[in-house]
């Protein structure tokens, strides 16, 4: 994992500070200063830092302002009117006079202003994201945590944003982070959790544009590269494990590229693009006379390469939209964390490649009369052979314990592998090459927004592990590594460049054997 991944959050615990704060009625004036909280701490005591305030306004409302605490101070944020309660506090235990859910209200809203997609309702969690009072606050100090980030990346001046995004996506990717950041996920439903990731991810690819190309390199803590825990998170449920992926592609390490430098239009689309996925697998646990099997299958693997940007704006800055990467493998490894030493055997259920070949056989016999410089006929002969291939290959294998998964586009004009080849000169200018027109073609190997779909009715095959019965009722881990790879080969406009990008995520998943 990376390591901006670390094991607790530092950031401010402001749910906390606000609710210990006095009744309204009992702030100074003069006191007001002291109404406000670090956010991201300056390393020096001559620097500006992050704040958050409260203000009161003649006790009939008060507002929560994010700040560059410069000589004269910068608003950065400010939030809607918070009316007074009867006990004069702004959060409160009492259901009836707390403020939280209208603030994370606020937060997520503020949040998904910046997505290009606006989304047509005030977002409202449900009334159990407030029932417990340490979920409460930690969806609140998560939510305002995100907030803070975006707001930096957009609104701070440029003396104080980098070093404020370094701290902050350091605690969004913290374990604590990760964790909360599901619960809100699921509370927000999935249309908004889109919305969300997409606004997060187009402030990281804005982010991206201001960094020195030159200075991103591995060892540069400055840019977030996979496999980082901000990219993905999965869920274990009753017969089902999933696994949710959202990565900028600018995140994503090119792995090879070809061709002259693409011009500056070229880049724009291919960088406000981000990746969305769902790895869905159905597990089943099956109690034997003598073992325990576990039997785990596809369900539905989904990956989709979706503009951050409007169709507008990718038009006028960029090449379009439909210049873009598309899914070219797709590899998977499920392997179990704990009671490795139970595992009797694993197996797997699809052979190794063996399909009859579709093969024709052309023949022809080509003549010609060139005169004067040559005298009577040339004769020239011929044999074509067609082979019929699937554009999408998937494969199994086992090692140790572990079984792998692997789905490969191949060319179907020479039938190589897509990820690991380029595509001649001479078909990079052919029209009707695979590769052009893409997202329109009957025979593309895509969806018409330029994803993959696999489901069980084709790739549906089962790995299953035999484990010691003596284990029954213990909780398994099992670890899902995943690489998925994204090339690029022109679609419609004329360029010779193409490259390959390659995501990878690691997550923990369990099942409870019996």
């Amino acid at each position: 994992m990376a390591s901006s991944s670390s094991s607790s959050s530092s950031f401010p615990d402001v749910f906390s500070w606000i609710e210990k704060l006095p009744p309204i009625i009992q702030w100074k004036t003069e006191d007001s200063n002291n109404y406000s909280i670090n956010l991201c701490p300056s390393s020096s005591s001559s620097r500006p830092s992050l704040k958050l305030s409260i203000n009161n306004y003649n006790t009939s409302y008060s507002t929560l302002s994010i700040f560059a605490d410069y000589n004269i101070p910068i608003s950065l944020w400010t939030s809607k009117k918070i009316l007074p309660t009867k006990s004069k506090k702004i959060l409160n235990n009492n259901n009836e006079e707390d403020s939280t859910p209208i603030l994370v209200s606020n937060f997520i809203e503020d949040v998904l202003k910046y997505c290009s997609n606006k989304y047509p309702s005030s977002p409202k969690l449900p009334r159990t994201a407030y029932s417990e009072n340490a979920l409460k606050r930690d969806i609140f100090n998560f939510s305002l945590l995100t907030l803070t980030f975006v707001v930096c990346v957009y609104e701070a001046p440029t003396d104080l944003r980098a070093s404020c995004l370094e701290i902050l996506k350091n605690e969004l990717a913290c374990a604590k982070s990760r964790e909360v950041s599901k619960v809100l996920m699921r509370l927000m439903g999935s249309n908004t959790e889109e919305q969300w990731m997409r606004s997060m991810n187009l402030a990281i690819t804005n982010w991206y544009s201001e960094i020195d190309p030159t200075t991103t390199n591995n060892n540069n803590t400055a840019v977030l590269k996979t496999p980082s825990s901000l990219f993905s998170y999965s869920r274990s449920t009753l017969g089902l494990w999933k696994v949710q992926l959202y990565c900028p592609v600018v995140a994503m390490d090119v792995e090879k590229s070809s061709g002259p430098s693409p011009d500056d239009r070229l880049i724009f689309s291919l960088n406000y693009h981000q990746l969305e996925g769902v790895i869905q697998l159905n597990y089943r646990v099956s109690v034997q006379e003598k073992w325990i099997q576990i039997m785990v299958n596809t369900d539905n693997i989904r990956c989709d390469v979706v503009k951050l940007l409007t169709e507008k704006l990718m038009k006028e800055r960029g090449t379009g939209a439909s210049e873009k990467h598309f899914p070219s493998r797709i590899a998977l490894q499920i392997t179990p964390t704990t009671l490795q030493s139970n595992v009797i055997s694993i197996s797997v259920s699809k052979s190794s490649e063996n399909q009859p070949r579709e093969i024709g056989v052309e023949k022809g016999i080509e003549a010609s009369f060139e005169p004067p410089t040559a005298i009577g006929l040339h004769f020239s002969a011929g044999e074509t052979v067609t082979t019929s291939l699937k554009p999408w290959k998937f494969e199994q294998s086992v090692y140790g314990s572990t079984a792998n998964l692997n789905w490969f586009l191949h060319d179907s004009g020479d039938g190589r592998e897509v990820f690991s080849s380029k595509p001649s000169k001479f078909a990079l200018l052919q029209p009707k090459a695979w590769f052009k027109n893409r997202y329109s073609s009957a025979n593309r190997p895509f969806t018409r927004q330029g994803g993959v779909v696999f489901a069980g009715d084709e790739y549906g095959e089962s790995v299953s592990w035999k484990v010691d019965r003596g284990c029954m009722g213990r909780c398994m881990e099992w670890e899902v590594n995943g690489w998925i790879w994204l090339t690029y080969w022109p679609n419609k406009h004329r360029t010779f460049y193409t490259e390959t990008r390659k995501f990878q995520f690691k997550e923990i998943v369990n099942l409870t054997l019996g």
